[in-house]
């Protein structure tokens, strides 16, 4: 048995006298949960990040504005502003690349560990699709009925996460710039329905568990809106959130 999967036993054999035969289900969902929580802290400094560049941007136009006719000074000149001020462009990217690689892991698992496959939620397999809980049983069959409920959390969040990005794109002075493309980047929330039907129902669990803690974590740290000025005191041009 592989190292993952020992880890995943191991905490399924604690959860057994609570959960029983979904406790291997648990234990994803535990563990996801512990992993999103190492994370935490990358996720604070990408909102911080996501804060220090919407600040930035009426900088940032009037650099395009000002070397539009040379790529190559105005790459250096972003640069040097981005460095100046502390910001990475793709500092909010580090949380999702770093999660990457233990989706894949759970993936791997149990799509190829037989030690694992066996395992269920509430009856269903935790190595089966759902096409396979269609197959058996149907939309509402006792296998079905559990995809639905990872459907419906899994909707309730996106829905969720669409309608908050676009209250606080519309608070952002730069939105009535943006081009239209950007104004569609919120529907994107709904791709996770996608990957939910697609993939093993214990990859379907790590992903739901991801999402859930995501838009939870992103609305605590008040991702997505303008930084607020101390109270009595008016915003200054290049001042950071030290949220």
């Amino acid at each position: 048995m592989s190292v993952p999967a020992t880890v995943v036993a191991s905490v399924s054999d604690v959860l057994e006298p609570v959960f029983q035969h979904s406790a291997t289900a648990a234990a994803i969902v535990l563990l996801t949960l512990c992993v999103r929580l190492a994370l935490h802290p990358l996720a604070r400094a990408a909102v911080r990040g996501e804060r220090t560049r919407a600040e930035l941007a009426p900088r940032m136009g009037e650099l395009q504005r000002k070397y539009r006719g040379d790529p190559e000074r105005l790459r250096r000149e972003m640069q040097q502003l981005y460095t100046k001020e502390g910001a990475s462009p793709a500092a909010g990217c580090a949380p999702m690349l770093l999660q990457l690689p233990v989706f894949f892991m759970v993936y791997h698992l149990f799509t190829t560990d037989d030690g694992l496959l066996g395992h269920t939620l509430l009856g269903a397999p935790l190595g089966g699709r759902w096409t396979d809980a269609l197959a058996h049983g149907g939309l509402l069959g006792g296998h079905g009925l559990v995809y639905l409920a990872l459907f419906a959390l899994t909707g309730a969040v996106a829905t969720w996460t669409c309608l908050r990005n676009r209250r606080n794109a519309a608070r952002t002075p730069a939105a009535s710039g943006q081009p239209p493309m950007m104004r569609f980047l919120p529907l994107l929330s709904f791709g996770t329905l996608v990957t939910v039907a697609v993939v093993p129902l214990a990859a379907a669990l790590y992903v739901v568990t991801s999402t859930t803690w995501t838009a939870v974590e992103r609305a605590a740290l008040g991702a997505g809106l303008p930084p607020r000025p101390e109270a009595g005191q008016p915003p200054r041009r290049g001042a950071r959130s030290t949220r």
